[in-house]
């Protein structure tokens, strides 16, 4: 496993990309409202991504027809964009997004709620947002990689939520996806020794109901089996000699 780690220069690079994907979101999030379409805020995504002079890097990554992917409801990752997907009041809607900016890639992950939500999805959406900063605690130069998974476990299973296995998080920058891969549920092995200068995509991917995932016909868009609610919450981080410093958060 060949695990990068970044030089200052990198990292100031990574730190541009990250905060311009910042920008892009908060967008997206003002945009959202009861009967827009998920085309709609692909088109917002794409616009604001090549205004601020950059590159929307999942669109046509391995084929994906979009700049963002849209996942309303049982929509767990990767759903793709349409003009004749409405979002409803109550509904919840991830959206998974990032970018280039001279050769160096964000990714960044919300989840949001419709208008008015029922309290069960607001609270799906909280553990989950928290289960990335229970994980993040842990990730720190001279800790393992798992331990980042081991923290998101411990706090989510309580709750009662199934974690995704099939969807992990991974490392980041000249490439979308590097090593190593970042699991959000319990690992028997220790992993890799974090060091300063690793960058990292961590994305816990939560289901109200059980973790298990169909994965549909279009290749892309995975749901939860169970047709139960999935929020995701990602952020790209750099490993330092003291506390990760949190790339995308705005």
């Amino acid at each position: 496993m060949a695990v990068t780690i970044k030089s200052e220069r990198e990292i100031e690079l990574m730190r541009e990309s990250c905060r311009l994907l910042t920008i892009v979101h908060k967008e997206m999030e003002h945009a959202i409202r009861p009967g827009m379409s998920t085309h709609d805020i692909d088109a917002l995504g794409e616009s604001v991504i090549r205004k601020l002079g950059c590159i929307p890097n999942f669109k046509n990554y391995n084929g994906y027809p979009a700049a963002i992917c849209v996942s309303v409801n049982d929509e767990v990752v990767h759903g793709i964009p349409s003009r004749h997907r409405i979002l409803q009041e109550g509904d919840i809607v991830s959206l998974d997004a990032g970018l280039i900016y001279k050769g160096y890639h964000s990714d960044a992950a919300r989840t949001h709620g419709v208008g008015e939500i029922s309290s069960e999805a607001k609270k799906l959406i909280e553990v989950t947002r928290q289960s990335f900063f229970e994980g993040i605690k842990m990730a720190r130069d001279g800790n393992h990689l798992h331990d980042i998974s081991n923290a998101i476990d411990a706090y989510v299973t309580p709750f009662g939520y199934g974690i995704v296995r099939e969807m992990v998080g991974h490392g980041i920058g000249t490439r979308l996806h590097e090593d190593p891969q970042i699991p959000n549920f319990a690992q028997k092995r220790k992993g890799i020794r974090l060091k300063a200068g690793m960058t990292l995509a961590v994305e816990p991917m939560i289901n109200m109901g059980r973790p298990d995932v169909v994965f549909l016909d279009d290749d892309w868009t995975v749901v939860t089996e169970d047709g139960s609610l999935s929020a995701h919450y990602e952020n790209t981080i750099l490993i330092t000699e003291g506390d990760p410093e949190i790339l995308t958060l705005y």
